[in-house]
């Protein structure tokens, strides 16, 4: 069992920066990719990145390829979404999600209570 709360949403204007923290409790959050997902109002879950247990691979989907980045550190049981260039598209609600290496919502079963970030433009 994994538990994980997310932190570091907030306001910010476009072509801001914002960095996301998602602290895990449990010993075993080094066993787990770590996706983080977004939603947007009336929208379905979205892909947005993922990190191997390792920490050694990333993926990202296109849309925030080159602008966000994830990173993960094992001994503090805690992964990272540093996102630069924020545009109003980027405005959702930012999730992580403890499961196997995918962008598939699916894989992923433990999840966080989410954090909005709003851009304004």
């Amino acid at each position: 069992q994994v538990q994980l709360v997310e932190s570091g949403g907030g306001l910010v204007q476009a072509g801001g920066v914002l960095r996301l923290s998602c602290a895990a409790s449990g010993r075993t959050f080094s066993t787990y990719a770590m996706g983080w997902f977004r939603q947007a109002p009336g929208k379905e879950p979205e892909f947005v990145s993922t990190i191997s247990a390792s920490g050694d691979s990333t993926y990202y989907a296109d849309s925030v390829k080159g602008r966000f980045t994830s990173s993960r550190d094992n001994a503090k049981n805690t992964v990272y979404l540093q996102m630069n260039s924020l545009n109003p598209e980027d405005t959702a609600v930012y999730f992580c999600a403890a499961g196997t290496w995918s962008r598939d919502v699916g894989a992923y079963p433990y999840w966080g209570q989410g954090t909005q970030v709003t851009v304004s433009s």
